[in-house]
């Protein structure tokens, strides 16, 4: 090599080394560090726009980019990570440090912190933990008391989305959910942590609405509302080997609070366990539904229950604020083919199955296989409770069935 050739070489390379890369700059691996658009990670500093910065320099780029989030501590408002994007491969955003969201709720004019919409293969992996630092936000919740509360921001939301993959990363102390997955394709979350006290209102750990063809498997959730929760619109969903507790278990609903609203069809609840959680496995509608839609081909089976305060239950007279509800007409959401099967443990509540339907629209084809729950209490046995259906039993059954209340 001349000298001419060495003197180029070094030189570029400590231009690389010491100056900040332009926006649209990439390495020849397609890598898109956030430190090389300005990004302090201090965790002090505002990050945000330095990140921003990186990711539409990745967006624009064919291929298989990779955005990189470094294991330092990035300190971010309201960050919104939209396509469509140019890449004909997979889309990585890897995150390795910890993003910590703004405290300052005056930033968020949206529902959410962290926005990822109208992308193609996307997948967010890494060791690296997103924290929502909601302890201050907490306490400005309504929520739980009003139907008008204004709703604060969910950590991470993902919207119109096509074969996405989330794996690895963990959620800390959101504002208000972990995750929402909104409207998605073929989406799959495992090993992923979601992390909050038990008394932190309305922070579900994955809150699921409009999706086809979603996985959640092998994770971890110890937060302070659902572990999971089912909403309206979803079909083919999975999930599988989840820890739960505390928290308020894994749900299906709420359902039928809103006239848009459309039909669940087709989920899988396996290999669970829920640990001093307030509910076990349960399906939630509320009274008055503004619209008529169905639940059904719902299976809960080889769930382990252990001090849970509802082990098994259908509510669909749901009311979660402290003011009244409107109970003037009964649920209009029909539930049927049902089955909780191979579900084992203990009840911190005497009533272990409590089968509440619709009276208007009363529950079909349910079917409990294998039940097999005990009290923890002092004194007594658990039992079942049921209004409006008729369900059919097999196998052991610890409670006895209920008596059905037409």
């Amino acid at each position: 090599m001349s000298f001419i050739s060495i003197f180029i070489f070094l030189l570029s390379t400590f231009t690389l080394s010491v100056f900040p890369a332009i926006e649209g700059q990439t390495t020849s691996s397609g890598t898109y560090n956030v430190d090389n658009y300005g990004a302090k990670g201090d965790g002090q500093s505002d990050d945000s726009q330095a990140i921003l910065r990186a990711w539409n320099a990745a967006c624009r780029s064919a291929g298989s980019p990779t955005l990189v989030i470094s294991s330092r501590k990035y300190l971010v408002g309201p960050l919104q990570f939209e396509g469509p994007c140019s890449n004909t491969g997979v889309f990585t955003v890897r995150v390795d440090g910890a993003i910590l969201a703004s405290t300052n709720l005056s930033l968020y004019e949206g529902d959410e912190w962290i926005l990822f919409s109208h992308i193609s293969n996307l997948k967010l992996t890494g060791s690296g933990t997103f924290d929502g630092q909601g302890e201050a936000a907490w306490p400005l919740d309504q929520c739980p008391f009003s139907s008008q509360c204004k709703v604060l921001p969910v950590s991470l939301k993902f919207a119109y989305l096509n074969n996405t993959e989330v794996e690895g990363i963990t959620s800390l102390n959101p504002k208000f959910f972990h995750i929402a997955l909104l409207n998605n394709n073929n989406f799959k979350v495992h090993n992923i942590k979601a992390t909050a006290p038990k008394d932190s209102p309305n922070t579900d750990g994955i809150h699921l609405e409009g999706c086809t063809g979603v996985k959640i498997l092998d994770s971890s959730f110890a937060t302070g509302d659902d572990c999971v929760s089912v909403g309206q619109g979803n079909t083919d969903v999975y999930i599988s080997n989840i820890n739960c507790g505390p928290g308020h278990g894994i749900s299906v609903g709420s359902l039928g609070r809103y006239a848009y609203e459309k039909d669940v069809n087709g989920l899988v609840v396996t290999g669970c366990n829920l640990t001093n959680t307030l509910n076990g496995v349960r399906i939630k509608s509320w009274q008055a539904s503004p619209v008529t839609i169905s639940a059904r081909n719902i299976t809960f089976v080889h769930i382990i229950v252990e001090n849970v305060a509802n082990p098994i239950i259908i509510d669909q007279k749901y009311c979660p604020f402290k003011t009244s509800c409107d109970d003037s007409e009964p649920s209009r959401v029909k539930l049927s083919d049902i089955t909780f099967s191979n579900i084992m443990g203990t009840s911190t509540s005497p009533v272990a199955v409590n089968l509440q339907c619709s009276a208007g629209f009363p529950c079909e084809g349910i079917k409990l296989q294998n039940i097999n729950i005990t009290y923890i209490g002092d004194e007594g046995a658990t039992t079942s409770a049921c209004a409006h259906v008729n369900p059919s039993y097999s196998g052991l059954l610890v409670p006895v069935p209920c008596v059905i209340k037409s």
